[in-house]
């Protein structure tokens, strides 16, 4: 099941009339270019019927991606320490649930297991929603000393820890690329308003098809 996706039609015509193009970049470096797979784990893929999915699209960008010569990161949720906020915010019984999803053990072993992690690829827990927040994850160190420059961002859920990363990232001085079908919510209206801040305002939005030629 794959989400019926899109960008305003108005959102384009505006980026347009402001850059003169209809997406910021038309290629990436792949030596400077990292796909980022975010919280792609068993957890995640509970009643969640768009997540299966998107698990092929983020081998073939992958795949694709290394052969050019660029990096592979996956990133799974850790194990914060535990906060009463938390529990104000989602009741205790769950918010404990929530601190445990990543699972425990390496991270390459509480991956999805269809997807295709390799050996030299990057690997990284996160303490918090965001990939990128300072602190709580060592994944944008490991990038910078590989010298990136841009992302290709995927995973789970596109409007929490998905939008989180995206926007960070950007603050971080990244050229993100959101890959439109290759992230799953748990509805298309959901997913479809991260892609659309994304877009409008921290980078561009773009399906697996078109950003494996950007590395061309």
């Amino acid at each position: 099941m794959d989400h019926a996706w899109h960008v305003e039609q108005r959102e384009i015509d505006r980026q347009i009339s402001r850059r003169g193009t209809r997406h910021a970049w038309e290629s990436l470096d792949p030596s400077r270019t990292a796909l980022v797979v975010v919280d792609v784990v068993p957890f995640f893929f509970q009643d969640n019927p768009y997540l299966p999915g998107i698990v092929p699209r983020i081998n073939t960008i992958a795949a694709a991606l290394r052969s050019a010569g660029g990096t592979v990161a996956w990133v799974v949720p850790g194990r914060p320490e535990r906060r009463r906020l938390d529990d104000e915010l989602r009741g205790a019984e769950i918010a404990e649930v929530f601190r445990g999803s990543g699972g425990e053990g390496p991270v390459r072993e509480r991956l999805w297991p269809e997807l295709d992690a390799l050996d030299g690829d990057v690997y990284a827990e996160k303490t918090t929603f965001s990939a990128f927040f300072p602190g709580r994850s060592d994944l944008h160190e490991q990038l910078q000393a590989r010298g990136t420059e841009n992302l290709v961002v995927t995973g789970t859920v596109t409007n929490v820890c998905v939008e989180g990363s995206v926007r960070d990232a950007h603050e971080l001085g990244y050229r993100v690329v959101l890959v439109a079908d290759a992230c799953a919510a748990r509805r298309d209206q959901d997913h479809n308003a991260a892609l659309y801040t994304t877009y409008r305002t921290f980078g561009d939005v773009r399906p697996t098809a078109e950003v494996v030629k950007l590395f061309a």
